[in-house]
């Protein structure tokens, strides 16, 4: 699994970097996040590292609610750490050249399916293959089409899959967008 998200993140790359700007719109976007970032939404997993996380942003779908679909892929720099491929959609509030852009999606991870912490016997995996992930980001436009977002993801069963657990990982990072 992590060789196909792997392979995925660069068919996407390279598609994006390679397709003329006119045959898209939205925007692309990547970003360089810190991994198992300890918040008041999870406990520790175990993880670490840094995360290499690469997304596309369509237009908006509803024009009036500008509610923008998003698919993306992250990767993880550890070995055996988390990556995960995940769909959501996003709306952006702007406020000047800045703005705020919640978003939530859910997203398919390759972590352990069990997995116990030596020193306390607390099982710490994600719980299901499929997970939520609500993020946030506030950014700034700098120029016309680019725009810097430091944002927050979290990817979690909300102990909807299993009512036992629910670590959760939180990634901590910051993301440029480029409008196509």
């Amino acid at each position: 699994m992590r060789a196909m998200i792997r392979f995925t993140i660069l068919a996407a790359g390279a598609a994006l970097a390679t397709a003329p700007s006119a045959a898209f719109a939205g925007e692309v976007y990547g970003g360089v996040y810190a991994h198992g970032v300890d918040t008041p939404f999870t406990f520790d997993t175990g993880e670490g590292g840094i995360d290499l996380q690469l997304g596309y942003r369509l237009d908006p779908i509803a024009p009036v609610a500008r509610i923008e679909p998003y698919v993306f892929a992250s990767v993880n720099s550890r070995e055996g750490g988390t990556d995960f491929v995940g769909v959501g959609i996003s709306r952006k509030f702007t406020i000047g050249s800045a703005y705020v852009r919640p978003g939530v999606g859910i997203v398919l991870h390759n972590a352990p399916a069990v997995r116990v912490d030596p020193a306390s016997g607390i099982r710490t995996d994600l719980g299901s293959r499929v997970l939520f992930e609500p993020e946030i980001a506030v950014g700034m436009d700098i120029a016309r089409r680019v725009s810097v977002e430091a944002s927050w993801v979290h990817i979690s069963n909300a102990r909807l899959f299993n009512s036992q657990q629910n670590p959760g990982i939180d990634m901590i990072g910051v993301r440029a967008n480029l409008k196509l």
